[in-house]
């Protein structure tokens, strides 16, 4: 197409080509702000979490003191256990001097039966050990007629009294559950703390910590920041609980354990938390899903190890990817558009590879969430819409255009696509003029229905002959034909190939004719003109229908050749342009020259004979023939057209001398070295023109003939 790289570019930049990704860029703007790709862009996070980095060992110095299956066990209690051994459990961390100790169980109920004494225990023990972060569940709820109601769901004040309270809640996404966002602040009502907000009980447990000495980074400027997991379950140390209530015993008894000594606890921050799944604290995450989730306390250490490296996981802006989402249909489409389809592809999926790298190298070394998966959907939305737009057009392009390009011609504009195969431009190309003579008279006679059943099997049967022998169909004109060769795409036998088109256009109008002259009542014969020349060739018209056509003085040359071989009783004339070019390949008889409209200078022009005379070499004889029937010795006095070693062309044939006829024919004189009888059949008929094939040469004849042949061949 005219500057163009597909078949279906008419023109190769209108900017409609351009709208199968400006639509998929708003649809993925939609979707992106009204139904949501959270889910998507979810999952690739997790994706670069587990799949893509991997587990990594923890920084931060964390042991979890587990509440587990083996407690449970061992210690043969249900729970909730007595509060007396969480103050064991404290005491016996305390001394081996730990930086913090966060306890992520609550106590918002004064223990059971009363009286009892195991809160002031443990309060005592929490007030001891003098860096103790207690966790606190505050829950608000709106009561009708009430309003809105606020629970703290504090530690008793037995318990609290010398520690610190955070909130132990986790921010679970609405989209799936998962747990991947800890809160910087906790946002309370103002009637409860007077800043609208308390610290949380990681962020307590990192501050006492890094007052204890601990290197810490500065906690992240967001109310809500991204979790930057270090692996699955178990990745930081574990130590069972019942081996700090049980460690007194053991020791007393001589089974020293040195994992529950208080020494692993030293310079330590530990957190005392359940792990069962049974107390259901256990939560789905980037490295925890399904069967296998995480504890509470675990993901309260992947906090606090996020916040002292200061590694939380910063995400580009949703407003962001949305716009690079609109970006990516865009520049989708302009790779559909503007590169061919296998090349357009692979630089879509090197260009999808080339962001895939950048988002992932970006969060594993700089802790940054690209939030692909909307580029991605750009990407494929702006590439796929544009490419199945095109392919459809293209189709219909192709459909349209088969019926004047061959396959074969079709498949190589296809293949050829970057060539500018249809551009408009001035070229060297031969174009062929045919149509049916006495056409007008011969449609009066019929019905419009019979006009046209007749005209789609000739027409139909004509372009296969044109598409045979590489050429392309411009145009219909009612019953005339109009082929050009050598376009869209070189032929280097394009003249040859036009008068090959011509000749077995005869041979099958006869068949035609045959066919349907029992219904016209006369015989279909048509005419052929031939020119070879330059002219403008492409895709030409209005803005609104454009066709691939030739136009200039070798097009109205042709035309006139065509309309001339009615004058001169000849089926096809060709000029003497087309000639050239021919080689000597077929027998021509020159007319006479012409003068076209337009043109100053006359042109000589050539008769082309019949096809069924090419299989021998031909030369020119005009000399008296005497043909004498085989059966029924009827005689006709007959005129010499022309002579091969294989027949004779002759004039003055009666009509009733069909095909398949049976002749003797004798002539002499002329340049004929010999005088020559043969027996032969007729061949063909072109009006009063026959051809015969001989089926008899004397023996002394045959040479004789090769050798006229020779030395008259082509003149």
């Amino acid at each position: 197409m005219p500057g163009g790289r597909r078949l279906s570019d008419l023109t190769m930049y209108m900017p409609w080509r351009y709208l199968p990704g400006i639509a998929a860029a708003v649809i993925v703007v939609l979707i992106v702000l009204v139904l949501g790709l959270e889910g998507l862009e979810y999952w690739s996070l997790e994706f670069f979490f587990d799949r893509m980095r991997g587990a990594r060992r923890p920084s931060a110095p964390i042991v979890i003191v587990t509440i587990d299956e083996p407690s449970f066990r061992e210690l043969d209690h249900t729970w909730p256990f007595p509060r007396k051994w969480h103050a064991e459990a404290i005491r016996r961390i305390a001394a081996g001097k730990p930086l913090a100790i966060g306890v992520d169980i609550l106590f918002p109920e004064p223990c059971q039966p009363e009286p009892c004494n195991d809160d002031r225990i443990l309060g005592d023990a929490v007030t001891a050990a003098g860096n103790v972060v207690l966790g606190s569940a505050p829950e608000g709820e709106f009561r009708p007629g009430i309003g809105e109601h606020w629970d703290p769901n504090l530690p008793v004040p037995a318990i609290r009294r010398k520690a610190e309270v955070g909130p132990v809640n986790l921010v679970k996404d609405d989209v799936d559950g998962h747990v991947r966002r800890a809160p910087v602040v906790f946002p309370v009502p103002k009637g409860f703390d007077p800043e609208g907000y308390v610290w949380p009980f990681d962020v307590l447990i990192y501050d006492m910590a890094r007052r204890a000495g601990l290197p810490a980074r500065p906690l992240p400027p967001l109310a809500t920041t991204l979790i930057n997991f270090n692996g699955p379950p178990n990745t930081f140390e574990w130590v069972s609980y019942y081996k700090l209530i049980l460690y007194q015993g053991r020791i007393e008894a001589g089974l020293r354990e040195a994992e529950a000594s208080p020494d692993i606890f030293r310079d330590k921050i530990v957190l005392i938390g359940p792990t069962s799944e049974i107390q259901h604290d256990v939560f789905p995450t980037a490295f925890a899903r399904g069967d296998v989730q995480m504890p509470g306390v675990e993901i309260h250490a992947n906090v606090i190890d996020t916040y002292l490296r200061g590694n939380y996981v910063r995400e580009v802006p949703r407003w962001i990817s949305t716009v690079l989402a609109a970006v990516a249909a865009l520049a989708g489409a302009v790779l559909a558009v503007r590169l061919r389809a296998l090349r357009a592809f692979v630089t879509a999926v090197l260009l999808w590879l080339g962001l895939s790298i950048l988002a992932y190298f970006g969060f594993r070394y700089f802790n940054w969430w690209m939030r692909g998966m909307a580029g991605t959907l750009g990407l494929v939305l702006g590439y796929g819409a544009t490419v199945v737009t095109d392919y459809v057009r293209e189709q219909r392009e192709k459909r349209r255009l088969s019926q004047f390009f061959s396959p074969e011609v079709l498949r190589e504009v296809v293949r050829h696509q970057d060539d500018n195969s249809l551009g408009s431009s001035r070229r060297l190309v031969t174009v062929l003029f045919s149509d049916i003579r006495g056409f007008t008279t011969l449609s009066e006679r019929l019905e419009p229905e019979q006009v046209a059943e007749m005209l789609h099997e000739y027409l139909s049967e004509m372009t296969e002959i044109v598409f045979k022998h590489g050429g392309t169909v411009d145009k219909y004109i009612g019953d005339c034909v109009m082929a050009l060769y050598n376009a869209p795409l070189a032929d280097p036998d394009h003249a040859a190939n036009a008068v090959r088109s011509g000749l077995e256009f005869q041979e099958k109008t006869l068949e035609v004719s045959r066919r349907w002259e029992e219904k016209l009542g006369v015989p279909i014969r048509n005419g052929v003109g031939i020119n070879t020349g330059e002219a403008v060739v492409g895709t030409m018209g209005s803005r609104q229908r454009l066709e691939y056509t030739a136009i200039g003085d070798t097009i109205n040359l042709g035309a006139r050749l065509e309309s001339l071989t009615k004058e001169y009783g000849v089926s096809i004339i060709i000029s003497e342009y087309t000639k050239q070019l021919l080689k000597g390949e077929f027998m021509t008889r020159e007319l006479g020259e012409v003068t076209v409209k337009g043109k100053t200078q006359p042109v000589k022009i050539f008769g082309v004979l019949p096809a069924s005379l090419r299989r021998y070499p031909r030369a020119m004889l005009e000399i008296a023939a005497t043909l004498t029937l085989t059966v029924g010795d009827e005689t006709c006095q007959a005129t010499t057209r022309d002579i091969s070693e294989g027949g004779m062309a002759l004039g003055g044939v009666p009509e009733a001398w069909t095909p398949g006829t049976k002749v003797h024919v004798r002539c002499e004189g002329g340049d004929l070295p010999v005088p020559l009888a043969a027996d032969a059949v007729i061949a063909w008929r072109r009006d009063d023109v026959a051809g015969i094939s001989f089926t008899g040469l004397e023996p002394d004849v045959a040479p004789a003939v090769a050798e006229y042949v020779t030395q008259h061949h082509g003149r």
